[in-house]
């Protein structure tokens, strides 16, 4: 099977420590963390992915946001340079051992941070990156 992600939760995942919206959230993130550290490929979509699901059901679930579409756009951008190929809709990637680390050098360093400015979640996930990613899910 294939895991849909948008491309801001290639960002997400990086950080990923078992912390989320919802106990609902946290509960099916953990699961799509599980498969991503087995290996298990990412196909990009556009729009709400399978990490967004359980909080499709909610009123204005914020996965429709133009802000989040803004947050996809920027770190597209930011990761296209990392990436084997380019980071759109329909691609897939395999996220392996090598990929994740310069993902993560990158991350660290600040040069993918764009599509995180203003996002709820950025502390958590500055301290992670400055832990030197302890505690991550996928690691």
């Amino acid at each position: 099977m294939t895991i849909r992600l948008r491309p801001h939760h290639l960002l997400c995942l990086l950080t990923y420590v078992g912390k989320g919206y919802s106990p609902a959230f946290t509960s099916n993130y953990d699961v799509i963390a599980g498969r991503l550290a087995q290996g298990e490929d990412v196909l990009i979509v556009a729009g709400p992915d399978d990490i967004c699901a359980p909080l499709l059901g909610e009123e204005d679930a914020h996965c429709w946001r133009a802000s989040v579409r803004v947050r996809d756009s920027l770190a597209a951008r930011d990761l296209r340079r990392l990436m084997p190929g380019p980071v759109r809709a329909g691609t897939t990637i395999t996220l392996g051992p090598e990929l994740l680390r310069a993902m993560r050098g990158a991350f660290a360093a600040g040069k993918t941070r764009s599509a995180c400015l203003g996002c709820q979640w950025s502390d958590l996930c500055s301290a992670v990156a400055a832990s030197d990613y302890r505690g991550v899910v996928i690691p």
